[in-house]
């Protein structure tokens, strides 16, 4: 008797470890999820799979959109915090993964540490997705893209400004204009330029991506402005965060000097008053809701692909 080989498992990680057509496919999957589930169906494309759900910290979004696409495809979810597992008593990630290999069908996992996201795809023998770690956010850039095309038109056409802080977010955007083709301008504090690993990332973009200090220059005739909070989970120095990033504040005094139908977004939760003001965010081009919402779809499509389908 032969015992076949196991398959490498479908991670998703990060961007850049997949091609613009995988990403478009993804895509692509996302909108006609969206689509069917306008039109009163839920294709039931995970039936019977089981998506564990691990965060060491908070979230709203991250943790509702996952478990709320699992469920409207079929599936089922178990939601685990790393308090209440055996990491918080110094179980490895590698074991963690090896025996919830054999529990559930995929892991999607909140973590800081990148290095333990990695690890933790290393030893598992299902799919692992990431749902944010300090490195990168691709889940959350993904659904920004999906966002701006359904108001706009295709990614590859726009040029995109960043502006507050250096960021997982941030990362996950130098992946994407790489990849999709967009130009974006980042307008970053000195005190908080992008750390080397990022930084490795810009310079790997070439001309797609520009890195400066001065946000209006970054935010000139774009077609989309993105910020952030300012203070992050682990964040310790808040005081001082708000100090150098209050010349980067959103308002409508900076999105002036966009171009007049720019969209602006964020990924949530803002801190009002901050990195953006009401008048923003609650303003016509703000787009921050259709944003949330589509990290719904986008997640749907991942967890979709991550299991081989491609199409409905």
């Amino acid at each position: 008797m032969t015992i076949p080989t196991p398959q490498r498992p479908r991670h998703f990680l990060d961007l850049k470890d997949h091609s613009k057509e995988t990403l478009r496919l993804i895509l692509d999957l996302s909108r006609d999820i969206k689509a069917a589930l306008a039109a009163g169906e839920r294709p039931q494309l995970l039936k019977d799979k089981v998506l564990a759900m691990i965060f060491e910290r908070e979230s709203t979004r991250t943790r509702v959109s996952f478990d709320v696409g699992m469920r409207q495809l079929g599936g089922q979810t178990l939601m685990l915090t790393g308090s209440e597992m055996q990491l918080a008593r110094e179980e490895t990630i590698a074991d963690t993964a090896r025996v919830m290999s054999r529990y559930v069908d995929a892991i999607m996992i909140r973590i800081l540490s990148h290095d333990d996201l990695l690890e933790l795809a290393g030893a598992a023998t299902v799919p692992v997705i990431n749902g944010l770690t300090r490195v990168s956010h691709p889940c959350q850039t993904l659904a920004d893209i999906q966002t701006f095309e359904e108001h706009r038109g295709p990614i590859s056409e726009a040029t995109v400004a960043w502006v507050g802080d250096s960021n997982n977010v941030l990362a996950s955007w130098v992946h994407a204009a790489k990849i999709f083709g967009c130009k974006l301008r980042i307008g970053v504090p000195e005190e908080y330029k992008p750390d080397q690993g990022l930084m490795a990332d810009i310079k790997a973009a070439g001309d797609r991506v520009e890195l400066g200090t001065d946000p209006r220059e970054a935010v000139e005739g774009v077609d989309l402005v993105i910020a952030d909070t300012w203070v992050s989970m682990g964040d310790t120095d808040a005081k001082e965060r708000r100090r150098v990033l209050n010349p980067y504040r959103v308002d409508s005094k900076l999105m002036q000097n966009a171009s007049s139908d720019a969209l602006f977004m964020h990924c949530l939760p803002a801190h009002r008053g901050d990195e953006v003001t009401d008048e923003v965010i609650d303003g016509k081009q703000s787009v921050v809701f259709d944003e949330a919402e589509n990290r719904l779809h986008v997640q749907k499509a991942i967890l979709a692909w991550v299991f081989g389908i491609e199409s409905l």
